[in-house]
């Protein structure tokens, strides 16, 4: 591994000065964090896994209440690690226990009057499986007769076939609920783009960054993303609606449907006889992403506020706690309405200020950077960001609007970076003379104009390797001085592979395209996931025409290739195509997942394709494969 620098005077500086008047002497948090609880995560603390651990909270060990902040650590972002880490066993009310931070989010159990009801069951079987043990240990072990999910990321229904079989669902024994549009909104995030995703999310999280104070030190909404089996069983039940209410085991459950907030597909719910309050992922101890830096569609800030509004009215005066499903709770009407409030007005002034200032000609990027939170946000820990930032969201929040274009005519046809920073290099000098500025901006502190400089000459020459150890070091002391976890992860990470090249560990597990997410796919967003395998460049020429015939589940499918796009119609007819192909929907996903080749397929007799399996092969033959191991921080 290349040399990692420490924090220069000008970080110590920067970081000295974004930290001054914070509101310090605000310990509730750290009261909050820890009231409830009932036991360490023992067991849940490590978990192996067949290359890199599933969960290791261990190595995090040098982040503690007492231990002072490093150098090489906005103070902020510290002080949210150590309120991270303080994970274990809690009791949240009367009948609600949490374990926390044996995954990036909580699961949460409440005690129904036959048997346990799951809300949000963590990322991998693994984690949740360890969790669920952890409350065993401590009290009685009865079955789990229902699971919620809140929302439709991966880090709150992976886990569930740690909580539950699903044979049990199937059988009726287990209640599986969630929002309206769940399914179609896991699926499509988590697949269509879900390769270059992972990559992006590599950054996000700091995956392979050591665990120091150099290095990863959480990611702001928790400490990790665990990398264990991930899972899905669909819905037995949806939300549909508003003011919905369901009685289950013997507990009312309010909803409120939140769609295009944090998640597409998302809900708040109340119960009453706890006086208990989750707003999701919606509230918590954090500013959150409107736009995620491992990207995902856009989300909306006006819905956002909306809903927290709407909660507030609903709910506010009869709500005893708010539990999250990341961090801790909070306790007490006027505490938890301060959240509320300050969350919808930290989501509301985003969105209006940008507008504003857009409708007065500025730019995305220049409204980034004069936009700030007002003092009354600013000085509320659970907005600032850790996890989110307020540049980033504003920037999402013009291009929902607005679109990519800022209205520069000379932005609208830019030349490719490839062709561009050969040119600007050549302009400044030759590479010398912008290795020269580059240095001169690092050792003046200007490290945001350096690492804009020395991008281009990394893009023009990557194996310059005086240009890569330049940009690392920038890189890397603007990941110190980094309020955002992700900010911060995603530079230090920049910083690593350039002075290490880009590494390849194959799938790391836990990839978003698991088998049962294949198999969960609707039959026409299968087949849209070919689509983009399809490579059109490469077969922009190719006519031919398949039907596939699905003898478990009685559905046709025509599928189309054409001037270079793969089109499916569900149900149209089949008679006049190249070829017809017969199989059941579960050979079907086991040949796309790779379970078999198409000859092993064949020769079993699971597939049969009629005249000839020729154009089958040819389809085949222009699906593309990725790689999570694409290039970022080089052409």
């Amino acid at each position: 591994m290349g040399e990692r620098k420490g924090a220069t005077g000008h970080t110590r500086a920067a970081i000295e000065a974004a930290t001054a008047g914070l509101p310090w002497e605000d310990r509730r948090d750290f009261d909050d964090a820890m009231r409830g609880f009932i036991a360490p995560l023992g067991d849940a603390s490590h978990i192996d896994g067949p290359l890199l651990p599933v969960w290791d909270d261990d190595a995090f060990g040098f982040i503690t209440d007492d231990a002072p902040c490093p150098d090489t650590v906005h103070p902020s972002l510290w002080r949210q690690s150590q309120l991270c880490r303080k994970g274990g066993l809690f009791q949240v009310c009367d009948r609600m226990y949490q374990v926390r931070n044996a995954d990036i989010s909580n699961l949460t159990i409440v005690e129904g009057d036959t048997g346990l009801i799951v809300f949000d069951p963590l990322i991998s079987t693994e984690t949740a499986a360890a969790a669920m043990e952890l409350y065993f240990a401590h009290r009685p072990r009865r079955p789990v007769v229902a699971v919620l999910y809140s929302h439709s990321h991966i880090d709150h229904y992976g886990g569930v076939k740690g909580v539950v079989s699903e044979d049990d669902v199937a059988a009726g024994r287990v209640r599986v609920i969630a929002p309206e549009g769940f399914l179609d909104a896991a699926i499509s995030e988590n697949v269509l783009a879900g390769s270059i995703m992972t990559r992006r999310a590599i950054y996000m999280y700091g995956i392979l960054l050591p665990r120091d104070p150099q290095g990863n030190i959480g990611i702001g909404l928790g400490m990790a993303t665990s990398r264990g089996t991930s899972t899905l069983i669909p819905p037995t039940e949806t939300i549909t609606e508003t003011g919905e209410t369901l009685d289950i085991d013997g507990l009312t459950f309010e909803f409120l449907l939140a769609p295009d907030t944090e998640a597409p597909s998302e809900m708040h719910w109340f119960i009453p006889e706890l006086g208990a309050l989750t707003a999701a992922e919606n509230c918590c101890h954090t500013l959150h992403n409107t736009y995620t830096i491992r990207g995902a569609p856009i989300r909306d800030p006006r819905a956002w506020a909306r809903y927290l509004g709407e909660t507030i009215d609903r709910w506010g005066d009869r709500t005893e706690v708010m539990y999250g499903m990341h961090h801790w709770p909070a306790w007490g009407r006027d505490r938890v309405l301060e959240m509320l409030r300050k969350g919808r007005s930290a989501y509301a002034f985003i969105n209006d200020e940008t507008l504003r200032l857009a409708n007065h000609g500025h730019g995305p990027a220049e409204i980034a950077e004069q936009l700030e939170l007002p003092p009354g946000l600013a000085a509320h820990w659970a907005v600032r960001g850790y996890y989110g930032s307020v540049n980033h969201n504003v920037r999402a929040t013009y291009v929902k609007y607005l679109g990519a274009y800022d209205g520069n005519p000379a932005h609208l046809h830019d030349l490719p970076p490839e062709e561009s920073v050969v040119r600007y290099v050549a302009a400044m000098g030759g590479p010398d003379a912008v290795l020269a500025r580059g240095r001169e901006a690092f050792d003046a502190g200007d490290y945001r104009w350096a690492a804009q400089l020395v991008d281009h000459l990394v893009f023009a020459d990557p194996t310059n390797r005086a240009a890569r150890e330049l940009q690392a070091d920038t890189l890397e002391q603007l990941g110190y001085q980094s309020e955002s976890a992700t900010w911060r992860n995603a530079y230090l990470t920049g910083a690593a592979e350039l002075r290490d090249g880009s590494p390849d560990f194959g799938s790391l597990g836990g990839g978003t395209a698991s088998p049962d997410t294949v198999r969960a796919m609707p039959l026409d967003l299968f087949f849209g996931y070919l689509a983009v395998r399809f490579d059109g460049s490469r077969g922009a020429t190719l006519a031919l025409t398949l039907g596939f015939v699905l003898t478990d589940t009685g559905q046709r499918v025509h599928v189309e290739a054409v001037d270079g796009g793969l089109f499916a119609r569900i149900g149209a007819p089949i008679d006049d195509v190249d070829a017809t192909v017969t199989l059941t929907r579960a050979d079907l996903d086991r040949f796309v997942l790779g379970e078999a080749t198409l000859d092993e397929a064949l020769d079993a007799g699971v597939i049969t394709v009629e005249p000839d399996a020729a154009p089958l092969r040819t389809l085949l033959d222009h699906l593309d494969t990725f790689s999570i191991w694409a290039r970022v921080i080089e052409p």
